[in-house]
């Protein structure tokens, strides 16, 4: 089975194709198509090909399934002994995207 990683958003993330993933938010409609050029690594059939940074002619089509937010993480900041604390929640906007292809 082949698989491959790619980078989007400041991360990295190893996909196959059927894979549903969630992705920093991306500027696309639901049910929109994406294709990713930055493969760090392919493996298929034909062996492992590592990028240098990014693997030539490699590329990745996702479609867009919906668009979420995160789990809410909150952020607890107190002082002891001053009566001071503080409380803020932060919901991350996520895409969510199912990978159609990979090819290199």
């Amino acid at each position: 089975m082949s698989y491959a990683i790619f980078k989007t958003g400041g991360k990295q993330y190893k996909v196959a194709e059927g894979d549903r993933i969630d992705v920093e938010k991306l500027d696309l409609e639901v049910g929109a198509s994406a294709t990713f050029e930055d493969v760090l690594l392919y493996s298929g059939n034909d062996g492992v090909k590592v990028g240098d940074p990014v693997v030539s002619g490699a590329s990745i089509t996702a479609e867009v399934v919906d668009q979420v937010r995160a789990g809410k993480v909150t952020a607890f900041k107190f002082k002891r002994r001053k009566g001071h604390q503080k409380t803020k929640g932060h919901r991350q906007p996520l895409t969510r995207l199912a990978i159609k292809a990979i090819s290199a």
